[in-house]
């Protein structure tokens, strides 16, 4: 039981990251907290089945809010970066690995670490 704290620690820190960003893109509507609070509760089977994996926890959790955004409201978030051409979401990056930041696909420059969109 003494994993137990720190991988809640990590989950807590990955749940204010991910709503630091939507709150920054004035997207944090009720709504959209409970489905961050649905990606924990997913995330957090997933890392007391694979404690080394609590520093991807982060990533991850974004990665699931984003998907679950596509699929009831839309990209997000939108780029920043490339003011032409269609708009599209950032990705993150890396997909599972520590110190998860925000990336323009298409210009190939990172955006800003997780929990800190512009």
């Amino acid at each position: 039981m003494n994993d137990v704290e720190p991988l809640e620690q990590a989950l807590h820190a990955a749940r204010a990251l991910v709503l630091a960003d939507l709150a920054a893109r004035d997207v944090a509507h009720a709504e959209v907290v409970s489905l961050v609070e649905e990606a924990v509760t997913h995330r957090r089977w997933w890392v007391e089945q694979w404690p080394q994996g609590a520093e991807y926890v982060a990533g991850l959790i974004a990665q699931d809010v984003q998907e679950s955004l596509l699929e009831q409201y839309g990209r997000w978030p939108l780029c920043p970066v490339c003011a032409s051409g269609d708009p599209h979401a950032l990705d993150v990056e890396p997909e599972l690995g520590p110190d998860p930041h925000w990336v323009c696909g298409k210009a190939g420059v990172t955006v800003a670490p997780l929990g800190r969109l512009p």
